[in-house]
């Protein structure tokens, strides 16, 4: 009976690999659709959303099964209900990259009013959070874990010069300021996605350890 359950425990960390490397490409197309001003791209991170939304009804399937079939210890109950916790934030990721290619769509018809210099880097870390929660969850790994919960701060402030610099576009041309706040909702879904994959870290956190501090809502 142990032995079933550890398998079905493999495939859990498994699926839930698998679904963190899709956000990751949905959030990599966005990117591109963004930098390259490719509607293909953005159009191929909108048509992930729906698989994405499905694997979270998978997995949560997937851990209903493991609770109600098995007779799991404390510790594979807390795994359990992390990972339940964690797709929900993994689905929002993914709805926040489409949202994001929804806009590139919209931008694709006129450049850019100025140089993207800091979405990009916002983009790489927020990816990078999803990877590394998910790599910690795997390898139980609270020194991962820290590291991920600390970059979400990077965000935070690349969001904040962002908004200045959008901000100081606007006061010195006003026509600049439909795509101004275009960027900016970007910049804030970017923010959001970083919030979400601190969320998956702080659940990973609460697997290892039974301790949560508590979701940051976004």
């Amino acid at each position: 009976m142990r032995n079933r359950f550890e398998e079905q425990l493999g495939l859990l960390n498994r699926e839930l690999l698998k679904m963190g490397a899709l956000i990751e490409l949905s959030i990599k197309n966005a990117t591109q659709a963004l930098l390259k001003q490719d509607v293909d791209a953005a159009r191929a991170a909108i048509r992930f959303d729906n698989e994405i939304d499905q694997m979270e009804r998978d997995i949560e399937a997937l851990c209903l099964k493991l609770l109600l079939q098995q007779q799991p210890v404390a510790g594979d109950l807390r795994l359990i209900s992390a990972a339940m916790k964690m797709i929900t934030d993994m689905e929002r990721i993914g709805d926040q990259a489409a949202d994001i290619s929804e806009i590139v769509v919209h931008l694709s018809g006129a450049p850019y009013i100025k140089k993207l210099e800091h979405l990009p880097l916002m983009a790489d870390t927020a990816a990078n959070m999803v990877t590394g929660s998910l790599d910690a969850f795997v390898a139980k790994d609270l020194e991962l874990v820290c590291k991920i919960i600390a970059m979400d701060d990077i965000i935070d402030d690349l969001f904040d010069i962002i908004k200045n610099e959008l901000i100081e576009l606007i006061r010195r041309d006003a026509a600049c300021g439909t795509q101004a706040m275009d960027l900016l909702m970007i910049a804030k879904y970017f923010e959001r996605i970083g919030d979400h994959a601190q969320n998956i870290a702080e659940w990973v956190e609460y697997s290892i350890t039974g301790r949560h501090k508590g979701e940051y809502l976004s």
